[in-house]
């Protein structure tokens, strides 16, 4: 059996912030839709653009922190932390966006854009599920779920996702008049991400596993 690479889980929460950030944020250069869950808080920052992306996108987190905390029927300090990774996340969201305004917009690029969104994104939920560390809550979210209701993540992202799709349908068309946020990019998201999270993990966790330098 080969021996498996140790990592800090420290290390590995940083990386989270930058990356899915990163993902998200190239993928909603694509404009062939984003992921179904940044798709929430994206429709609302188009509807009451006063507010920045990225600041919707952590009230949005503060709102499943709160339904996680309801659902366990318990306060827990890691989901506290995660609401704080969940602001650092926003700030990352909207620094990515300021300079990405400057990328190629031709169609290649924008699925180029796409692709690598959903690569970094699948990648970066992996991390988050496995790095022992309080994540973003988008990302702590199904996985918790997924252990209080004892039904696979897999299945848990994927209804998830679904969930987060439809609500961006409706806040858009009764909002906005148009659908906006969702596009092919989104049902791709939202079809396949759990199975390309599971992909992901069965082959990066063969090599490496992540502790606490705090523990």
């Amino acid at each position: 059996m080969n021996k498996r690479i140790k990592l800090p889980g420290e290390a590995a929460l940083l990386a989270i912030i930058i990356l899915n950030s990163f993902g998200v944020a190239i993928m909603s250069r694509s404009r062939f839709g984003i992921s179904s869950i940044s798709s929430v808080p994206y429709v609302f920052s188009q509807a009451f653009p006063y507010l920045s992306f990225g600041t919707w996108n952590y009230l949005f987190q503060t709102l499943l922190v709160v339904t996680l905390m309801l659902l366990a029927g318990r306060w827990s300090s890691s989901y506290l932390i995660s609401f704080a990774v969940g602001i650092a996340f926003g700030k990352m969201l909207d620094f990515h966006e300021a300079w990405m305004s400057f990328l190629p917009d031709s169609f290649f690029f924008r699925i180029l854009w796409f692709l690598i969104g959903f690569t970094v994104i699948s990648f970066g939920i992996c991390l988050s599920n496995h790095c022992r560390m309080p994540i973003i809550p988008t990302d702590i979210f199904p996985r918790d779920l997924s252990s209080l209701i004892r039904k696979p993540y897999k299945y848990v992202k994927t209804s998830f996702d679904l969930c987060c799709l439809l609500t961006t349908l409706l806040i858009s068309l009764s909002l906005l008049r148009h659908l906006s946020g969702i596009g092919i990019g989104t049902v791709i998201c939202a079809l396949s991400t759990g199975k390309a999270v599971s992909i992901v993990e069965k082959h990066l966790m063969k090599h490496v596993e992540f502790f606490s330098i705090t523990e």
